[in-house]
């Protein structure tokens, strides 16, 4: 399944008000996930591979690596949890990083919001408006409203993937 999302990735010092304002805009709570994303060495993009108790897939994106509101398109298939395909790909492509984290996962529409605490990292917030490739402005026009009511600083967003900044 192919989407374009427009997506900001920030770190956040204080994850209880981001919760108090999803709370108020009747946001969904899907649930939290102890998440491992392990990335593999392709020669343009990113493929990792999730695995979680609530999402699993394989992913295929690619995005430029600039701070604030970006776009990303993305290939996504589901896969079964405790596959094999982990030792599968990094045999054949190898493994470049293992990203281990918690995730609370929340929707308000099609905009999904992830509370992050990452091993190593710290915690973030990540907002994701996910749409059509034809939807892209109404996208970041939604990205933009969350930057903006989840107080959001400038020097809280981040470039790159979680991937990127453990390989640092």
């Amino acid at each position: 399944m192919e989407h374009a999302i427009i997506e900001f990735k920030a770190r956040c010092a204080d994850h209880e008000r981001i919760r108090n304002i999803l709370k108020k805009k009747n946001a969904r709570f899907v649930g939290e996930d102890h998440q491992i994303d392990s990335y593999f060495r392709v020669p343009y993009g990113r493929l990792k591979l999730r695995e979680g108790e609530i999402e699993n897939a394989l992913v295929f994106y690619s995005r430029p690596d600039q701070a604030g509101p970006k776009q990303s398109d993305v290939a996504l298939a589901k896969v079964p949890a405790e596959s094999e395909l982990r030792s599968v790909l990094a045999k054949a492509l190898g493994l470049l990083v293992a990203v281990d984290k918690r995730r609370e996962i929340y929707f308000v529409g099609n905009v999904k919001i992830h509370l992050d605490r990452v091993e190593g990292l710290g915690e973030f917030v990540e907002v994701e408006a996910i749409g059509s490739a034809n939807e892209v402005g109404s996208l970041r026009e939604h990205c933009e409203r969350f930057l903006s009511e989840l107080g959001i600083k400038q020097e809280d967003l981040q470039e790159g993937s979680y991937s990127d900044m453990l390989m640092r």
